[in-house]
Protein backbone atom coordinates (compact mmCIF):
# COMPACT_ATOMS: atom_id res chain seq x y z
CA UNK A 1 0.00 0.00 0.00
CA UNK A 2 1.30 3.56 -1.02
CA UNK A 3 -0.22 6.82 -0.94
CA UNK A 4 -1.56 6.52 -4.20
CA UNK A 5 -3.96 3.68 -3.27
CA UNK A 6 -5.46 6.02 -0.25
CA UNK A 7 -5.82 8.66 -2.87
CA UNK A 8 -7.48 6.14 -4.89
CA UNK A 9 -9.85 4.55 -2.33
CA UNK A 10 -10.78 8.13 -0.97
CA UNK A 11 -11.44 9.22 -4.68
CA UNK A 12 -13.71 6.28 -5.51
CA UNK A 13 -15.73 7.21 -2.26
CA UNK A 14 -16.15 10.81 -1.86
CA UNK A 15 -17.58 12.98 -4.86
CA UNK A 16 -15.53 15.96 -6.27
CA UNK A 17 -12.57 14.77 -3.93
CA UNK A 18 -9.39 16.88 -4.16
CA UNK A 19 -6.75 13.63 -1.97
CA UNK A 20 -3.31 14.37 -0.33
CA UNK A 21 -1.57 11.56 1.71
CA UNK A 22 1.38 10.94 2.99
CA UNK A 23 2.39 7.53 4.64
CA UNK A 24 4.55 6.76 7.10
CA UNK A 25 4.62 2.68 7.98
CA UNK A 26 0.99 2.41 8.73
CA UNK A 27 0.35 5.32 9.94
CA UNK A 28 -1.30 8.21 7.49
CA UNK A 29 -1.56 11.78 7.28
CA UNK A 30 -4.90 13.01 4.55
CA UNK A 31 -5.78 16.34 3.34
CA UNK A 32 -9.18 16.04 1.90
CA UNK A 33 -11.24 19.32 -0.12
CA UNK A 34 -14.73 18.13 -1.44
CA UNK A 35 -17.94 19.76 -1.74
CA UNK A 36 -19.82 16.81 -0.51
CA UNK A 37 -18.19 18.00 3.12
CA UNK A 38 -20.41 21.00 2.79
CA UNK A 39 -22.66 21.76 5.83
CA UNK A 40 -21.20 18.31 7.77
CA UNK A 41 -19.47 18.95 10.91
CA UNK A 42 -15.88 18.15 11.59
CA UNK A 43 -17.05 13.94 12.97
CA UNK A 44 -19.17 13.41 9.49
CA UNK A 45 -16.53 14.67 7.52
CA UNK A 46 -14.08 11.94 8.97
CA UNK A 47 -16.76 9.02 9.39
CA UNK A 48 -16.83 9.84 5.32
CA UNK A 49 -13.10 9.14 4.87
CA UNK A 50 -13.27 6.37 7.72
CA UNK A 51 -16.25 4.64 4.91
CA UNK A 52 -13.24 4.77 2.45
CA UNK A 53 -10.63 3.09 4.40
CA UNK A 54 -12.60 0.56 6.66
CA UNK A 55 -11.39 -1.79 5.10
CA UNK A 56 -7.53 -1.12 5.25
CA UNK A 57 -8.23 -0.25 8.97
CA UNK A 58 -9.74 -3.43 9.88
CA UNK A 59 -6.92 -5.37 8.13
CA UNK A 60 -4.14 -3.36 10.20
CA UNK A 61 -2.44 -2.12 6.56
CA UNK A 62 -3.51 1.13 7.87
CA UNK A 63 -3.57 1.88 12.06
CA UNK A 64 -3.40 5.63 12.83
CA UNK A 65 -4.99 8.39 9.70
CA UNK A 66 -4.62 12.46 10.76
CA UNK A 67 -7.12 13.78 8.67
CA UNK A 68 -7.62 17.23 7.47
CA UNK A 69 -10.84 18.17 5.91
CA UNK A 70 -12.17 21.10 4.27
CA UNK A 71 -14.66 22.45 2.03
CA UNK A 72 -13.71 24.35 -1.31
CA UNK A 73 -14.20 27.50 0.30
CA UNK A 74 -12.48 27.15 4.04
CA UNK A 75 -9.77 25.30 1.86
CA UNK A 76 -9.61 28.47 -0.26
CA UNK A 77 -9.51 30.60 2.95
CA UNK A 78 -7.15 28.26 4.38
CA UNK A 79 -4.24 28.09 2.16
CA UNK A 80 -4.03 31.69 1.96
CA UNK A 81 -2.54 31.06 5.86
CA UNK A 82 -0.96 28.31 5.21
CA UNK A 83 -2.13 24.70 5.01
CA UNK A 84 -0.71 21.20 6.61
CA UNK A 85 0.17 19.93 2.63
Amino acid sequence: MDAQDIIALVEAGIENAEVNAKLDGNSCQIMVVSSAFEGLRTLKKQQLIYACLNEKIASGELHAVTMHTYTPEEWEKKKVFGAPF
